[in-house]
């Protein structure tokens, strides 16, 4: 079956289709501000009972005001009534009206020539008026505000519910709707002998004033709410533009890209998201740095392992042509050294290929290399030291040499520089091993009488597979990987390891391992 072939097309696509089936973070910022705005919304329903308190007010003021003109009425003689009426209805702006106790109409302002009351036709209105009211039904509709019964004449008085009430001896009022859907407030209290006062008025200034208001509010509404939208644009396009460079870069990462892909860093970017962007290069940097060191590594492990391999061929290849028994036993024995130096290099190679792993896994814990080196001394010296060559730890008694870290692989770094040291070490020859707290650090040298390191090979010495081994040695003897391995264990423990010339002596080298000291480590 042939692989799936991803061009950025199609990846990009891809991307796009994974991102539509989800609810954009531009849309959320949107939902979130304009949720803001209904509450602030929410002030028309202030409006509403704002209105009601209007209208009740006008309400007890109308049942006042019918009393007043009942009690006016009730000290002046039949003929100076009218005049009065006429003069009340002027000054309070009502229509006033009279009802015997049969509900016949007695008295209207009206036909005194006071025109005051005055419903209008709302078909004869402009398109403003008629616009005006359908946004006011709309509103109401929506708030749920209590609509009155319509307001329509009567030709019996006892037909008002207000004029029966006073007719019984108590005042009362009404709130009507006129057919423009403004206020119409009526009003009667008890005359003399069944007599009762009738008021009505249209109280169009509650409607104007309500209106007014809510054009206020809809226009702070609107303001706000364009502001709103646009400050949540701006928001979303600092926030979702940059996070979906990064996402489609992470994408083409994961997709295996990631020589190819440069993560944007945002430098101008001084919050969260520049830090994020700063730290997914850094990460695909590094991501890059471990690929591109794996290829190096496996590419150096095919190089190394051929070698061993071309030799045991060789040799295996020529066992089934000689017949010479010393011929025979020559080619054995490179057979056995090439089989022998392959286990080690592929010991070497396994222990380096799981050191990141182990070494991100590790619990760091107080670790006294005073402590440590001297066993190992002591053991190599129990076992015998080759070539009589000595072994010199240098330190103060008492001093505290602890550092955080794991111990067997710290053990390993020792080992393998004192193996270097051994193997560079001329017969009867000195290694000095010293260790002092130094600012902070605790300072490890191994220095030994050897040739020392070339000034152009002191880095090249601390790659893998890279090895300067002295002319007498045999070939084969080392994998090239103890001061690799070395390396990436000190700087896993957040260290540093150099190579040095002595300056006491015209050769030798001195290995300086330097590791944080644990806390609470004498300095």
């Amino acid at each position: 079956m042939a692989p799936d072939i991803v061009s950025p097309r199609n990846e990009g696509s891809d991307l796009a289709l994974r991102w539509s089936g989800r609810v954009s973070l531009t849309r959320r910022i949107l939902a979130v501000n304009i949720f803001a705005l209904l509450l602030l919304a929410g002030g028309f329903f202030y409006l509403d009972s704002y209105r009601a308190r209007i209208v009740d007010n006008r309400t007890e003021q109308a049942m006042r005001e019918a009393r007043l003109i009942a009690e006016a009425l009730q000290t002046v003689t039949p003929d100076l009534r009218n005049p009065l009426i006429e003069q009340l209805a002027r000054d309070t702006g009502t229509r006033i009206r009279l009802y015997g106790p049969d509900g016949k109409l007695i008295v209207d302002s009206r036909a005194l020539g006071r025109h005051n009351f005055q419903l209008h036709d709302p078909d004869k209105d402009g398109r403003g008026q008629e616009i005006a009211r359908l946004l006011d039904a709309g509103i109401d509709t929506v708030v749920g505000a209590v609509r009155p019964p319509l307001y329509r004449e009567r030709s019996n008085g006892r037909d008002w519910p207000d004029v029966l009430t006073a007719q019984s001896g108590h005042a009362a009022a009404t709130v009507w709707r006129a057919p423009d859907r403004t206020p119409v407030i009526t009003a009667a209290a008890p005359l003399l002998d069944g007599v009762a006062v009738l008021t009505a008025v249209n109280a169009r200034d509650i409607t104007q004033t309500v209106r007014i208001e809510r054009y206020r509010l809809s226009l702070v509404l609107l303001t706000v709410t364009i502001v709103s939208i646009l400050l949540s644009l701006f928001l979303a396009r600092t926030i979702v533009r940059p996070l979906r460079r990064l996402a489609r870069a992470a994408v083409r990462v994961r997709l295996g890209r990631a020589r190819e892909v440069v993560v944007p860093r945002l430098p101008a970017r001084k919050d969260e998201i520049g830090m994020l962007a700063r730290a997914l290069s850094d990460m695909s940097l590094a991501l890059r740095a471990r690929i591109d060191a794996t290829e190096a590594f496996a590419a150096d492990v095919t190089h190394e392992l051929k070698n061993p391999l071309a030799s045991l061929r060789s040799a295996v290849d020529g066992l089934g042509h000689v017949k010479d028994p010393t011929l025979q036993e020559r080619l054995l024995a490179i057979v056995r050294d090439d089989v022998h130096r392959l286990d080690r290099l592929i010991s070497d190679i396994s222990e380096a290929s799981r050191l990141d792993a182990q070494l991100s896994r590790a619990k760091f814990e107080p670790v006294d290399i005073g402590a440590m080196i001297d066993g190992m001394i002591t053991q190599r010296r129990e076992r015998g030291i080759e070539r009589d060559v000595r072994i010199h730890f240098d330190r103060i008694q008492g001093e505290s040499l602890i550092a955080a870290g794991e111990g067997a692989r710290l053990e390993r770094v020792f080992e393998n520089l004192i193996d270097n040291a051994l193997s560079f070490s001329p017969d009867g020859g000195l290694i000095a091993i010293a260790a002092h707290p130094i600012d902070g650090m605790l300072e490890v040298r191994v220095e030994d009488e050897g040739p020392g390191v070339p000034e152009d090979a002191r880095e090249a010495i601390f790659r893998r597979f890279q090895s300067i081994r002295p002319q007498d040695e045999a070939f084969g003897q080392h994998s090239g990987l103890g001061l690799a391995i070395a390396r990436t264990i000190v700087e896993a423990h957040s260290g540093t390891i150099s190579v040095q010339a002595r300056e006491d002596r015209l050769s030798g080298a001195r290995f300086v391992v330097r590791l944080p000291l644990a806390f609470g480590a004498k300095r």
